[in-house]
């Protein structure tokens, strides 16, 4: 019995000392992928001390859909810009991303105005610091845009949604070429938001990355009022790294995109002149700012109070590269909005183009009812082009029916 007991010991100490090596050797691995990943990554971190980086009130987490409400005449005044601003938001002819680190202050005059002091509090950080457009990039991938790329897939996520990000890489995000057309796929992320881990939940998106080296990641807090820097961030990166792209689908991490339909509308459209200003999605005409508080589009009326101009829903929608150029230099020089989708509706509006209403793009669902059969229908799937709102396993159980060659639907939509 004490032999036994000998001999368990020593198996104990053998298998602890095995653990210890393999761990060793596990931490010099990442260390030597650490020291590769770097060159693609800068190592400069933006100042935290932004407080409307980190603003995201629980109230904002309501369901509402719509974004349409009462609205009176009286327009609030122009915020004015602090001194910093030219020179954070300057548009710049740069051939690699020129923000190294930035230094933001507060634009504080506009405390003393009434308008100001009279506003709803939770948009004060927003206000005071809106004049901060562009923040270094902690995740680049350049050699996405190398070569002609024909579509380019720009998905909005955020670091926990690795779920998403997953069944995205699966189904409609999938990298491929389609008779010649390549398609290209990426991923705007801002950093994880301040009370969470933040130190773990970088390492694993960095770890993320280096497998399938799809990620665009910037230096600010990834908050529901700091979607609209995803896209002034990327509308810049993409006039840097994208020459030959010809063009985008922007979407959510939520959404059913049918590949296939995409691209054939897109072969409809190859002939028409005015393809160089596509921009086409479902769009919203006359709607107006929410003033209910509670609701996730709350707008003040002394940040905006007229009718907005129209917009597509930023659940997913498709545009030209020439076109994505031309809002890069309008939006340089446009006041940030809380909302991203009605943000790009008012650059539309100042670079002279109107968005095009397409039935196949269903940004708010197929029917408002979730007891709907219309929204588990593959067939509908099948005829439309985007479909929102899908968790994970939904999508990826629909895109194995709406594939499969078995699936017979009596009826198609006409995409041209």
């Amino acid at each position: 019995m004490e032999y036994f007991f000998r001999r368990k010991r020593v198996l104990k100490t053998l298998l602890s000392l095995s653990l210890l090596f393999a761990t060793l050797v596990m931490i010099h691995k990442y260390k030597l992928v650490d020291e590769r990943a770097k060159g693609s990554m800068l190592p400069v971190r933006t100042q935290e001390a932004l407080g409307w980086f980190q603003l995201e009130n629980d109230v904002y987490q309501s369901n509402t859909i719509l974004k349409g409400g009462l609205s009176n005449n009286n327009s609030p005044p122009r915020l004015a810009d602090s001194s910093e601003a030219a020179n954070l938001t300057a548009v710049s002819n740069a051939t690699a991303w020129d923000i190294k680190l930035v230094n933001c202050t507060e634009n504080s005059g506009l405390k003393k105005k009434d308008w100001f002091k009279r506003m709803d509090p939770r948009f004060h950080q927003f206000v005071l610091y809106r004049h901060c457009k562009y923040f270094p990039m902690l995740i680049n991938h350049p050699e996405k845009c190398g070569g002609d790329v024909h579509l380019l897939m720009v998905v909005k996520s955020v670091i926990e949604q690795h779920d998403r990000r997953e069944a995205v890489r699966k189904t409609w995000g999938k990298e491929q070429e389609i008779d010649g057309k390549k398609i290209r796929t990426l991923f705007l992320l801002g950093s994880p938001s301040a009370g969470k881990d933040s130190k773990n939940l970088q390492k694993l998106v960095e770890y993320e990355d280096r497998i399938y080296r799809d990620i665009l990641q910037w230096d600010f807090m990834d908050t529901f009022f700091n979607l609209t820097l995803k896209e002034v961030n990327f509308l810049k990166w993409f006039n840097i790294y994208c020459p030959r792209v010809q063009f985008i689908f922007k979407g959510d991490d939520d959404v059913f995109v049918n590949t296939n339909n995409v691209l054939e509308l897109l072969g409809f459209r190859k002939e028409d002149p005015k393809v160089g200003g596509l921009f086409v999605g479902d769009t919203i005409s006359k709607a107006v700012p929410i003033r209910n508080s509670q609701s996730k589009y709350f707008i003040p009326k002394e940040l905006y109070d007229k009718p907005y101009p129209p917009y597509v829903g930023g659940g997913g929608f498709l545009m030209a590269s020439g076109l994505a150029r031309k809002l890069f230099a309008v939006s340089d020089d446009t006041e940030l909005f809380p909302i991203d989708d009605v943000f790009l509706g008012m650059c539309l509006q100042k670079a002279g183009h109107a968005p095009e209403l397409h039935p196949g793009f269903k940004t708010f669902g197929i029917m408002k009812r979730k007891v709907s059969p219309m929204n588990n229908d593959p067939c509908f799937y099948r005829g439309l082009l985007v479909i929102h709102k899908l968790s994970p396993e939904e999508l990826l159980n629909m895109w194995k029916i709406v594939f499969n060659e078995h699936l017979i639907c009596s009826k198609r939509i006409i995409l041209h």
